[in-house]
Order: C-alpha cells, then structure tokens, then sequence
C-alpha cells in the first residue's frame, strides 16, 4: 500500500450516515454527515428507510470523489460502522424487502415474552442461562433487539418475510450493497443472541439458540472473521460510485470496535467512553463474563481470543440534542457551542437542578424501557443556562452510576478514559465527565469521526498495512481534562442520587402508564 492510499469509511449512526475519505493510517481527510428521520408509531414501531441510507452514501462518495485532488485509484478499501441491534430485511440481491426496524423498535416485545419469558427476572431461568452461558448476554423482553424484531415480521409480516432472504444488521446490509456478497460476523450478530461465543473460531449459529429464540438459521448471513476480506465492489456499484471494482470491501463492523480502535484504546483494559446519540463505556478484556443485573456483558472483540465489555445508556448525547428543538420550538436552534458557552455561565450543579436522560429509558446499570426522563428541583429562578448545565451535568452523572459498575466487571481501576463521539467536541461537557468520573478524560482529536478513522484501520489490517497492535501508536494525542478537586464532593453526590432517581421515577413511570391504559 503506497501513502496516499485511502479507505472509504461509512459510520450509520441513529441519526444519519457519515460518509468519509481515510487515510490507512486513520487521518480522516474529507467526510459528509446527513440527517435521517426515525419513524415512530404508537405501537412502539421505530423504522429507517435503509434505501434512504444508501441514496445518501451514494451520493456523498461522488461528491468526495469529485474533489480536485482525489483519484479513484487512490481508494483500497471500504469499511462500513455503525449502530447495531437493528434489522434490516434484505432479498437476494441485499436490496431492501421493508424498512428497518432500528434499535428502538419494541414491537415485538410480547413475542420475544412468549419465546424465553418466565418468572426469573421476566425470563425463564433455564432458557436464559443458555444464552448467558453461550453468548454472555439474553435477548430483551422489550423486543428491542433483531430477536424481536425478527419475530415481529415473522408474526405480523408473513407477505414481507416470503420476499425476503437474509434477516441482516444495517453494517452487514451496506457491505452487501457494495458487494453483493452476504456476510457477518459474530460481533455484528451479537445482539441476535444465537452464536456460541466462547469460541469465536465457530463460523456458524448455535442450533440451541436458534430453536430457542425460534429462528430459522437459512435467513442469517454466513459468519466471517471480524475484518476479513468479503469482495471487491461490485462493477455496476464502482459504476454507480466512481470506485474501481478491484476495491476491496472488509466485513461490517459495530461502532462499539471502530470506537476502540479510533480511539486508540486496542490494548486490554484502554477504556473509552462514547458521547454520540447513545452512550456506553468500554475497553478490551480477555474474557467472557456477564452482569446480568447490571446489564454489563462481554461481545466479540477486536480478535478471536478478545473481547470488548459491551453496555449501553439509551440517551446520550442525544439528551441535548433533544433539550436543543424544546428550546427552539418555532424559531431557529440555537448551535451546540452557543449552547455549552451559555452552560458554562452556569455554576457546577446548575443552581440545584438535576435532570435524569432516561428520554428513551435506561438499558445499564439497570434495565427498564418504560421509564423517561425529568428535571428535578427546578426553580421560579431557573433559567436557560441552569437547564443546558443539567443536561449535560445529568448525562455525566448517569454514565458514573454506570461506571462504578464497570470498573467492578473489569475488576481494576480504569484510567484514563478517552471520549469519542460528537458530544466529545464540547471542552466543558469533557470537563464535566472528568469530574463525575473523578478521572482523567482524553479529548480523542476530531472525536466526531473516530469511527470513521476506526474503520480505515481496520481495513490497513485486512489489507496487511498494519497490525492490530501496532494502531494505538498511530492515534494522535487529544487534550486531558483532569477532574478538579472543589467539586468532587457535588459530583459525587449527584451521581449517589441516581438510583433513588431512578426508584422515584420507576414509580411514577409506572402510574403514568397506568393512568393512559384504556
């Protein structure tokens, strides 16, 4: 591989793909970020157009290529990233047979109850042990998981499915798009719950599993190693795109591996915290293990002997996001830096007033669908500022209630901790971590596109540029914010708080949905 050798790199994010030109060695020189809308229903459907997906990736890669200074040649690979828990349904040729039911699609809750429930914890005892002993973790009983998904369609869809071929998660879709060629990955099948991943040389799904949850394993994609070679890029796709059909297209990969490798944190025990729509905290550990009541687990990681603690809070940055359209209403938004710059002439604990960012509900360290958010405390004195500062104070504080529990499932102290994600970009909210974590926080340069940068390295690997332990020291160093003293005690208070937040607003959750049952 010469130096100007470049990756095409995709991220799918919840909220839109971003689209970029890497280096092999993960500088990101040109990338393209757009918006996609979620469909909600009040039957708990949450649906992306996945055709919609592919218009955007398609168009944005002409536009890189387009640049003066580029030449297809250049491009070597394509790696595709992104969320993960969603089901995308695909005929033979991977086009889409219906929309795809993302991570926050919960219709097919009563059936995944009916598959494994029971009185242990909402399941039945021996059914999940299968899981936890073969996969680390279980299915949801909210039916947001593709075990849910699946049996929505399988149940509710019967025309749908007969036209559909493969059952697929969008990163494995997108590189059947550029390929034609299905495939996956015990990591991007993870979620599915139906691979024996204590030995992750098994390129196969566990018929156990499958019988359990009910699936038929025709309608899964052939397992691959994580970042093996799928094809090139299909001639009528090079066409479409302007790529060389000689380029190569490596196996998908979740953002929760991008975000370790662009992040640097390739080495046991390199904990990183993504601030992206969701948010989780995790590091490479050498084995499997479980925390069933904590929702804390182990999925495949970078190789066949590692794997990557694996946990998620719902809302993340996403909480902002959010607070950003309620304050607009009408008018314009303001940006997300007016926004911090207006938090920060708030003092460290916004005046008294918390805000808990269970918007979509809380998954780790506790798991419950239906509770949402709040503000607490508020005030006839509270003002603008007062609730930017509590959002951004709240999601820090919940990632803490996480963290502890984290660091007792990794059994050492974790430090420092490197933010990715584009909630990373704000130097007060790193602060604010630095301070609810009472850890030093790395800044991850340009965090908004470390997956993107996670992805490229990764297909240096595939392509034999560089070795997966030699990444890390190709990562450029971020700024450190260091927590500071004068305000331990506030933090820690604040994040002490938040399960007695949690068991009030459980109750209250609970009435509210009473109050709105027929």
């Amino acid at each position: 591989m010469t130096d100007d050798a470049l990756c095409l790199s995709i991220d799918l994010g919840t909220g839109g793909p971003k689209v970029g030109l890497v280096t092999l060695d993960g500088d990101v020189l040109a990338y393209e970020l757009h918006p996609v809308e979620t469909h909600f229903a009040g039957d708990g459907a949450a649906t992306q157009d996945p055709s919609e997906w592919w218009s955007l990736i398609v168009e944005s890669t002409r536009r890189l290529l387009g640049r003066p200074d580029m030449a297809k040649e250049r491009v070597k690979a394509v790696a595709v990233t992104g969320q993960y828990g969603s089901t995308v349904p695909v005929d033979a040729h991977g086009i889409p047979t219906g929309p795809c039911l993302t991570w926050l699609d919960t219709r097919g809750g009563p059936f995944s109850r009916a598959a494994f429930g029971g009185p242990v914890q909402g399941y039945s005892a021996r059914k999940v042990l299968q899981f936890v002993r073969k996969t680390a973790g279980a299915p949801l009983l909210s039916g947001g998981d593709p075990v849910g998904q699946i049996l929505y369609l399988m149940h509710r869809e019967p025309e749908l499915v007969a036209r559909t071929r493969w059952f697929m998660e969008p990163v494995d879709y997108l590189t059947m798009r550029f390929t034609g060629v299905a495939s996956a990955t015990h990591a991007s099948r993870f979620a599915t719950w139906i691979t024996d991943n204590r030995d992750l040389t098994l390129y196969h799904y566990d018929p156990q599993l499958l019988a359990t949850v009910g699936i038929d394993a025709k309608r899964m994609p052939p397992l691959l190693p994580l970042g093996a070679i799928v094809g090139t890029v299909a001639p009528d796709v090079a066409l479409e795109l302007g790529l060389c059909d000689e380029t190569i297209v490596i196996t998908g990969l979740l953002d929760l591996h991008t975000a370790a490798i662009g992040s640097g944190g390739t080495g046991f025990y390199d904990a990183h915290l993504a601030l992206s729509t969701t948010s989780w905290i995790s590091c490479p550990v050498p084995k499997k293990k479980t925390d069933i009541n904590h929702s804390i687990a182990t999925a495949p990681g970078l190789t066949n002997d590692s794997y990557l603690i694996v946990n998620n809070q719902d809302t993340g940055a996403k909480s902002l996001d959010w607070l950003r359209g309620v304050l607009a209403g009408g008018g314009a938004p303001m940006s997300y830096a007016e926004m911090t710059a207006l938090a920060a002439t708030s003092p460290p604990g916004a005046h008294g007033v918390l805000f808990t960012p269970w918007l979509a509900g809380v998954l780790s360290p506790v798991a419950n669908s239906q509770i949402r958010a709040g503000f607490t405390n508020l005030s006839i004195t509270t003002n603008t500022a007062d609730l930017i500062r509590a959002v951004l104070e709240g999601v820090a504080a919940n990632s803490a209630w996480l963290f502890a529990h984290v660091e007792k499932f990794a059994g050492r102290r974790l430090s420092p901790i490197r933010l990715v994600g584009g909630g990373a970009q704000s130097d007060l909210w790193c602060q604010i971590y630095a301070d609810a974590l009472e850890r030093p926080v790395e800044q991850v340069p340009e965090p908004m596109v470390a997956q993107l940068r996670g992805a490229a390295l990764m297909a240096s690997v595939s392509l034999g540029r560089n070795q997966l332990g030699d990444l890390s020291s190709l990562r450029a160093h971020g700024r450190v914010f260091e927590p500071h003293d004068d305000v331990r005690d506030l933090y820690r208070s604040r994040r002490d708080q938040f399960p007695s937040l949690y068991r009030r607003d459980k109750r209250w959750s609970r009435r509210g949905r009473a109050k709105r049952a027929p």
